[in-house]
């Protein structure tokens, strides 16, 4: 099924081919049926290959409908700029440092000869103003502004926006100021959705009223509780991510594995119900199910909500069915549901988690029998951890270029301490009402989190605590998952094949390795990047970088994480250049390996030479007051580059008389990074 959806995604057919594929396979499929039985023994291979055919095209259709683009009553297929848009505010309006952003419903598309009834979304940003904080979920309200489509940066490396989007359903965005809608005072909010957004904002409030956001602890306290991130510190995520201890607050299978737990004893304790089996799986579930949807129901969530349901419901047939058969069913549930949830990063995680600890931590755990029942569950819980880290380390470095050498460290702190927190604010919220009470679990909280923060911070401070810009590709992953998973078959089966196979795996990830290690060795380019406000160039020379932009930038670490870093670990370049060397800087000209390359940022006169300067790379930037008649009177630009701190206007303008002139021109808003080969 897997399969069938990331091929209906990267090489979408037809639902008319899909559905005669489909009716082919399973005609043939239950006509097997109509044979004798010796017949269809000889051939069952036959009808197992026409099922694994069945669900693959399963997949494919389930993917094809899951995009909206498909279906007749998407708004994008009726709408015009000059449209008014009936929309719902889909969900709670987040709190940015210069807007609200929220997701809108659209309902209805209405012009002057026509009105349709449609369904899609739309991501919105609303400018910080009174009129948009009094907004909330449910409200009904009319834009009439041209939507603006999804793209991506067009960096190197950056992250693809358009796709994750895409995955969403979201498809176009917009940014609205208080004279860009109306609103109708109108409420259609669903009873279910709204009553969970009630429930998390009463939870929120309470600890807001007991904790302060010092050190960005009430941050801590949110995310480990519910998932909720708005008040998070970049920072501390940072240093969490970088410990290898991120997933406790990001809610995933252990946070809704520790209620689970907690549930249970409780039920079990309590009269009447302890012996009520049906009554008390009905409780386990309503509560699993509403903490999911209290904590956004991501993916890590959601697979556990329902491996739990399934070993509920089995546990009341009295069946108990394999951890995997677990695994597998509620990942085909989920992916029946939302088969673009594969791509989800939480997703793959979570479940390659799972499956390693399921997988390797008996065997980790025999490695060492330790006597003393303290060092024993110590040992029991690093195993865990070890396994978990084994099967998730290539994915881990693919996604996030890093890897914390720390891991177990931080792990065998951070978790225990983070499950002591997590019970804590769930009484907190249970009991806020007892001042007294409240007052002294909350003051544990505070301590306990700022103890956890500090503690991060120090395992980072530690030196080679993390190992850094790594570059991996698609291919290197699976290698390297190969190479892992046929090592570690062959370490605990002790068979021929499987350490063959790890052998193969070995040479095409050292192959791979060593081919993009020669590519990187030979480059030599300019990169213009897309970055709304400065100017941002790096020049890459085999494995090195330069940074040639404005020097602020090199200050900024959101813009260095965001930008820059990406790109240099998606060209291997890991050591800046030594700029004396290699460049010469003559009145915002840079000469860099015979290419010369000139920067105009404000306003400036061109006096009409002779022998005009020729310039292969004109960068214009910052909306500078130009006549390029009379830039033409001095210099003669191969190219001419906009970058995207250019106010769009101007580049529109810009172009036209570029066209004019049979200037060659490269607008960095309208296609991303500008990329120059310097040979």
């Amino acid at each position: 099924m897997s399969i069938g959806i990331m091929a209906q995604w990267y090489f979408p057919i037809s639902i008319f081919w899909l559905l005669i594929l489909l009716t082919v396979c399973s005609l043939n499929f239950f006509a097997f049926y109509t044979l004798s039985i010796p017949l269809r023994y000889k051939f069952r291979y036959v009808q197992f290959a026409l099922l694994i055919c069945i669900i693959l095209v399963i997949g494919l259709i389930l993917t094809w409908n899951k995009n909206l683009q498909h279906h007749q009553n998407w708004y994008g297929h009726f709408y015009k700029k000059e449209q008014a848009i009936l929309v719902k505010i889909n969900e709670p309006l987040t709190e940015k440092e210069k807007t609200f952003k929220t997701i809108l419903a659209v309902k209805r598309i209405v012009s002057e000869k026509d009105a349709h009834n449609v369904y899609g979304n739309i991501l919105v940003y609303f400018k910080k103003e009174n009129k948009a904080s009094n907004l909330k979920y449910g409200d009904i309200i009319w834009i009439k502004k041209p939507l603006q489509k999804i793209v991506n940066s067009g960096n190197p490396g950056s992250f693809n926006n358009q796709q994750y989007q895409a995955f969403q359903q979201i498809y176009h965005q917009i940014y609205l100021t208080e004279n860009d809608y109306i609103i109708t005072h109108k409420n259609e909010a669903d009873k279910l959705r709204k009553t969970v957004y009630a429930l998390r904002d009463f939870t929120l409030n309470v600890l807001k009223q007991n904790l302060s956001n010092k050190n960005g602890i009430l941050g801590i306290a949110e995310a480990l509780l519910i998932g909720y991130k708005n008040d998070l510190d970049s920072n501390l995520t940072q240093a969490y991510s970088k410990a290898g201890v991120v997933h406790i607050i990001a809610i995933s299978g252990l946070h809704l594995g520790l209620i689970y737990g907690l549930l249970l004893w409780m039920l079990n304790r309590i009269p009447f119900i302890n012996k009520n089996e049906l009554l008390k799986a009905l409780m386990l579930l309503s509560c699993l199910w509403m903490f999911s949807l209290m904590t956004g129901a991501s993916a890590s969530v959601l697979r556990s909500a329902v491996m739990f349901t399934c070993i509920i419901i089995g546990n009341l047939m009295n069946r108990k069915a394999s951890i995997y058969n677990s695994l597998a069913a509620s990942a085909f549930l989920l992916l029946c549901y939302n088969p673009y949830l594969i791509w989800d990063v939480g997703f793959q995680l979570s479940y390659l988690a799972i499956i390693g600890i399921v997988w390797l931590q008996k065997p980790i755990q025999h490695l060492i029998n330790p006597n003393n029942k303290i060092v024993f569950k110590i040992w029991e819980m690093a195993s865990i951890t070890i396994a978990a880290q084994i099967i998730t380390f290539p994915i881990c470095v693919y996604y996030f270029h890093q890897f914390p050498n720390l891991f177990l460290l931080s792990n065998l702190i951070a978790v225990p301490l983070s499950t002591i927190i997590l019970f804590a604010e769930i009484f907190l919220v249970l009991f806020f009402k007892i001042s007294f009470l409240a007052k002294l679990i909350s003051t544990f909280i505070f301590y306990a989190i700022q103890f956890l923060n500090e503690t991060i911070v120090q395992i980072n401070n530690i030196p080679f605590s993390i190992w850094d810009n790594i570059y991996a590709d698609a291919w290197s992953t699976i290698f390297l998952y190969g190479f892992v998973v046929f090592g570690l078959c062959w370490i605990i089966q002790h068979q021929k094949h499987f350490f063959k196979l790890f052998l193969f795996c070995s040479l095409l990830f050292f192959f791979n390795y060593a081919f993009a290690e020669i590519k990187a060795l030979q480059q030599h380019q300019l990169i213009i990047y897309n970055h709304a406000h400065q100017l941002a160039i790096d020049y890459l020379s085999k494995n090195k970088y330069q940074f040639l932009g404005d020097k602020s930038i090199e200050k900024d670490e959101k813009i260095i994480s965001n930008v820059l870093k990406p790109s240099r670990i998606y060209h291997r370049a890991n050591e800046p250049l030594e700029t004396n060397k290699q460049f010469n800087f003559y009145k915002n000209i840079i000469s860099i390996h015979n290419k010369r390359i000139m920067v105009i940022d404000s306003a400036r006169c061109f006096v009409p030479i002779k022998h005009k300067i020729n310039i292969d790379v004109l960068v214009v930037s910052k909306s500078p007051r130009l006549n390029f008649h009379e830039i033409l009177c001095a210099i003669q630009p191969k190219i001419i580059v906009f970058d995207a701190s250019n106010n769009l206007w101007k580049i529109t303008k810009w172009k036209k008389e570029c066209e004019a002139l049979n200037l060659r021109y490269f607008s960095i808003k309208d296609k991303g990074a500008f990329v120059m080969k310097m040979q």
